[in-house]
């Protein structure tokens, strides 16, 4: 990882021992220096608003006073729901089973044994260096394995394209020889035939002839002359358009080969999809619907569970409910629309009320669709794959 961006990075130290939060502060510091500390619990909302950690490190001596502090800062502060971070717990001997399961169930990020203070002063800035790996890699600079894959399925249409279009051609240049071939016989009928009335006499009223044999030599050179030379070229200039469209077809197929192969893998990833609502049988009915798609369902039943998922992953669609126990769904779409790392979620409001100022509120907060409950089953695949295919 870059270093700059490791020495750049924010780390915030949260505590009510101010010897505790020192120590740490200075265990940190050589790597990190931009480490601030906070033992004030009643600053500690402001204070996460004025420094945006990456990291969050947790020193108190009880696990119960770190999970109060954290989700007291998580209920007060939206910055807190939305910035990304992580959040490093520290812990005694006898807690660490109790601190792994509140990692486990994504209370924490991470927990490191701190008292006592062991010989492994490194493991504390090892955690803060994952932690800070992991978040490089959410950035909105890399795109995911779904983006990818979406921008590989638009492209597939490309064969396609492809194939029509030379089949266009090589019918229109067939039309052309057909056409030229047409003429030429058309034309030599009528020298023929005018020449037939010349030599027949039928037209010695305005064309004497003497000669019948020499008037049809003249004509037969006017003819190979005016007619079929001239013809034969235009047929000959036809060809190299012919051999053009086969070596494109041949020098494509190898492409067009790596594009197929690009489409198989693209049709293996499955792109995440968020579904929010606060009645389980929602789940349920939308869980029934999509299991034979190929995508990765994820559920949240309220706000704070949403901005929990949204912080740690980027969910490529995101299914919003508009009425949940805790923040309203269009106020959710507003704070996830004014983070540039999520900006760009496709998200589509699913509710039982279709009413227009529901309607136009939810557009206006940055809802690409609407669904209305109950679902039918064919508008709401046919939705999701609009989305995808158009993030």
């Amino acid at each position: 990882m870059n270093r700059s961006l490791t020495s750049n990075a924010s780390i915030l130290v949260a505590s009510d021992n101010k010897s505790d939060a020192d120590v740490v502060q200075r265990l940190l510091s050589t790597d990190y220096p931009n480490t601030i500390t906070t033992t004030d619990s009643d600053q500690a909302s402001a204070d996460f608003d004025q420094h945006r950690p990456e990291v969050l490190v947790l020193v108190f001596k009880e696990l119960e006073k770190s999970q109060r502090y954290y989700l007291g800062l998580y209920r007060e502060d939206c910055a807190v729901q939305l910035q990304p971070h992580r959040t490093i717990v520290l812990c005694g001997k006898d807690e660490v089973r109790q601190a792994y399961k509140l990692c486990r169930e994504g209370i924490f990020d991470d927990y490191t044994l701190f008292w006592p203070m062991t010989i492994d002063s490194s493991r504390l800035p090892m955690s803060v260096c994952l932690a800070l790996r992991e978040l490089a890699s959410l950035r909105v600079s890399s795109p995911t394995a779904a983006d990818f894959a979406a921008q590989v399925r638009r492209l597939a249409t490309l064969e396609k394209m492809l194939t029509d279009q030379l089949a266009q051609g090589d019918n229109r240049i067939e039309a052309i020889g057909q056409a030229v071939t047409h003429a030429t016989n058309h034309a030599a009928s009528a020298l023929e035939n005018f020449s037939q009335r010349l030599i027949q006499g039928n037209l010695e009223d305005i064309v004497a002839v003497n000669s019948a044999d020499k008037l049809q030599r003249e004509l037969g050179q006017l003819k190979r002359d005016a007619i079929e030379a001239p013809l034969h070229t235009l047929t000959r200039s036809v060809n190299p358009l012919k051999q053009w469209t086969n070596e494109f077809r041949e020098a494509n197929n190898t492409h067009l080969e790596s594009l197929r192969t690009l489409n198989s893998l693209a049709n293996t990833i499955q792109p995440s999809l968020l579904i929010v609502d606060d009645d389980e049988f929602q789940h349920k009915i939308i869980n029934s619907i999509l299991k034979e798609e190929s995508y990765n369902l994820m559920f949240a039943a309220k706000g704070s569970e949403v901005f929990n998922i949204v912080r740690n992953s980027r969910p490529d669609l995101i299914l919003m409910d508009i009425m949940l126990p805790d923040i309203n769904g269009v106020e959710i779409v507003k704070q996830i629309k004014a983070v540039s790392r999520l900006a760009k979620i496709p998200i589509i409001m699913i509710t039982g009320e279709s009413k227009k100022n529901f309607i136009m509120a939810s557009l206006e907060a940055g809802a690409r669709d609407i669904i209305v409950k109950p679902f039918v089953r064919d508008i709401l695949l046919e939705k999701i794959k609009y989305s995808l295919d158009n993030p």
